[in-house]
């Protein structure tokens, strides 16, 4: 059976590949509201895990045990919820003022088009108007499907702690449907990918959770002594932001540089805005994710930001959060089966030798330019 796949051609292999990754993405698509939650309940459960093992160390029942840890995990995600919502709350207050500041700005921008590029002021006018009215038409229909969608959403997320709860509960009939499933000679490695795959996600959101902590602390401190408003609720969205990699980033800085060019009368705040932010990346890159956060995940950038976009296209949001630790684990499992480690090592962030291909096109590459020299 292996010897007639191995005799099929390369192209007809990798169109099957390519319509079941297709068919695959098809039936996640469809199916989101009861997958994503699925597998953010599977990744909290496996972040818990040492906690319940330490309970039940301690002589706590296992049942207990797990209902002890998954309310010590809700109690952690509602102090951060309602400390972002008390920092809302300020900025809720403060919002008329900052739509006047806002159109301040429109009108000096208006101003400057009008004088700088000679276009007429009622040109100018015209545009904006029909950017606003299209802004909102897009936000009224994106709110209509948000309510529509509000109590779906509601029931299906918070069905997580339960979902947590079963994924504990019935840890040793999942291990053991596993291996039933799996020939005995695969058992071993099998093993060794779920506990590799175990270790790596539980090291990468202990990490991602300290890591936000820390760029919280840095963001709100650098826009405090800049003395910009609302420093602590941008500083904790910036750092939640920048768990999305690369993208968060980008817009985790944009945010604070708006407010700053609305509230101030300068252009050097937003700019001063922008330099601190490049500062705190240069520590979050270089010292925070290498040692707190990517000692176990090693995808490389290319990779990280196309699975990204992909993830966030299909399943919004919640799908970019869920791209780098999910696409880590396919890695492992690629990395461990002979025939597809290439597709391994394409996603990660080793730096292979010179290989014969690489040769190949460098000669091509030298003799071609001697060529030219020659004519030349």
């Amino acid at each position: 059976m292996n010897s007639d796949f191995e005799n099929i051609p390369g192209y007809i292999k990798y169109s099957i590949l390519l319509v079941g990754i297709c068919a695959l993405g098809f039936l996640l698509f469809i199916g989101q509201d009861i997958i994503i939650p699925l597998c953010f309940a599977l990744l909290f459960a496996i972040l818990l895990d040492p906690l319940v093992t330490f309970f039940e160390k301690i002589k706590i029942p296992r049942i207990l045990a797990i209902i002890l840890a998954i309310i010590v995990g809700f109690l952690l995600i509602t102090a951060l919820i309602y400390f972002v919502s008390v920092q809302l709350s300020s900025f809720d207050d403060t919002l008329p003022n900052f739509k006047e500041r806002f159109g301040i700005v429109i009108e000096k921008i208006k101003t400057w088009l009008s004088t700088e590029l000679n276009i007429s002021r009622k040109a100018i006018n015209t545009q904006f108007d029909k950017w606003s009215k299209s802004a909102l038409e897009e936000s009224g229909t994106v709110i209509g499907y948000s309510v529509t969608k509000l109590t779906e959403l509601i029931i299906v997320w918070l069905l997580i702690p339960v979902y947590v709860y079963l994924f504990l509960y019935y840890e040793k009939l999942l291990l053991l449907f596993i291996e039933r499933v799996s020939e005995k000679g695969n058992q071993k490695a099998i093993g060794e990918v779920m506990i590799e795959g175990k270790k790596m996600i539980q090291t990468y959101l202990a990490g991602l959770f300290l890591e936000i902590i820390i760029m919280s602390v840095l963001n709100s401190a650098g826009l405090l002594i800049l003395g910009i408003e609302y420093a602590i609720l941008l500083g904790i969205i910036g750092a939640l932001l920048n768990v999305i990699p690369y993208i968060g980033g980008i817009i985790a800085t944009a945010l604070p540089m708006l407010i700053a060019i609305v509230t101030k009368d300068s252009l050097v705040s937003p700019l001063l805005v922008l330099a601190v932010y490049l500062f705190i990346q240069f520590i979050d890159n270089n010292f925070i994710v290498p040692f707190v956060v990517a000692s176990r995940v090693k995808i490389n950038a290319l990779v990280s930001i196309i699975v990204v976009l992909i993830f966030g296209s299909l399943f919004g949001i919640a799908g970019m959060f869920l791209a780098i630790p999910l696409t880590a684990i396919v890695k492992i499992i690629l990395d461990r089966v002979e025939s597809l480690k290439p597709y391994g090592l394409l996603l990660g962030v080793e730096t292979p030798a010179n290989t014969v291909f690489y040769n190949i096109f460098k000669k091509f590459d030298k003799s071609k330019t001697d060529k030219t020299k020659k004519q030349d």
